[in-house]
């Protein structure tokens, strides 16, 4: 029989998991049975601005998590070249392959440790299960599979509300996910009271 304190430890760990934020992420996802190798379908095909904007999100959030400690670093140069050479890289993958190469994309999404929403231009069904992969700033890549547990199409506009439940995410990728969540509403928090 569980102690009081092992109850109130596992109530604790729940309550965790559905902490949430509304967050910009790079995401990709398909539907589990899609053949990785081919475009998914019903995804738009990643646009110069999606490459950039992928490739510069992970530079970008590390600098802004250290203030002022890297603007005068002789490594700045040199982060930037080598971000500069992966997005000639990619976009020239993306012209010799139209929609061949897939990117993760900058993603309004809700994140908690039990799940994420978001809008896809893809309809997806209820109990769908989706391969997907987030990266948390400024580059946790974490990979897992979710459930479809919602599907709306969109009030304005196109597209469709998605919201997942996690079926098969690592112990650690959800103590990032959560670490991510609560020091995203502790900088928020901050912020606020600052002003």
């Amino acid at each position: 029989m569980p102690t009081a304190m092992q109850t109130n430890a596992t109530q604790s760990d729940e309550r965790r998991e559905w902490l949430r934020i509304d967050d910009r992420v790079l995401l990709e996802y398909r539907l589990i049975t899609d053949p990785e190798d081919v475009p998914t379908p019903g995804m738009l095909p990643a646009s110069d601005q999606a490459i950039v904007d992928a490739i510069h999100k992970p530079a970008a959030d590390f600098f802004a998590q250290q203030d002022e400690h890297l603007a005068h670093s002789p490594l700045l140069p040199w982060m930037m070249k080598v971000d500069w050479l992966l997005e000639v890289i990619v976009k020239t993958l993306a012209q010799m392959h139209p929609g061949g190469v897939p990117i993760a994309q900058v993603a309004d999404v809700n994140l908690s440790g039990g799940g994420i929403s978001f809008r896809s231009p893809r309809c997806f069904a209820v109990g769908d299960k989706l391969s997907l992969k987030v990266v948390l700033p400024p580059f946790t890549p974490i990979a897992t599979t979710a459930q479809v547990i919602r599907s709306m199409p969109v009030k304005e506009g196109s597209g469709h509300d998605i919201a997942t439940e996690f079926v098969e995410l690592s112990p650690n990728d959800q103590e990032h996910l959560i670490r991510h969540i609560l020091h995203t509403q502790a900088e928020r928090l901050r912020a606020r009271r600052n002003k």
